[in-house]
């Protein structure tokens, strides 16, 4: 079975065919179809290396649904200055299935 190593949202993965990830949050909304076009790598029975992209090749997936993660409190405090910021952040997320790896 084939994976690819793609980027999206600054970041790289490593999917497959079946795979369901969550990634940056995109502007597709759910069950639209979504191309990633930055394959860095097919890895398989014959690799392919890109340099530094595999031209032509692209991974298709379906978005399943657009969310937001658990909640992160980022606290601040400088000792005995009175200082102290406490802050709650949830990270935008978009759930992708992977359906095909085209390349």
């Amino acid at each position: 079975m084939a994976s690819a190593i793609i980027v999206t949202g600054g970041k790289q993965y490593t999917v497959a065919e079946g795979d369901t990830l969550y990634i940056e949050k995109l502007p597709q909304e759910a069950n639209d179809k979504v191309t990633f076009d930055t394959v860095l790598a097919i890895l398989g029975a014959t690799s392919t290396i890109g340099t530094p992209t595999v031209a032509g090749a692209t991974v298709t997936g379906t978005v399943v649904k657009n969310g937001r993660g658990k909640k992160i409190i980022v606290y601040k405090m400088h000792p005995k200055k009175g200082y102290r910021r406490k802050q709650g952040h949830r990270q935008s997320y978009t759930k992708v299935h992977i359906d095909k790896i085209n390349g």
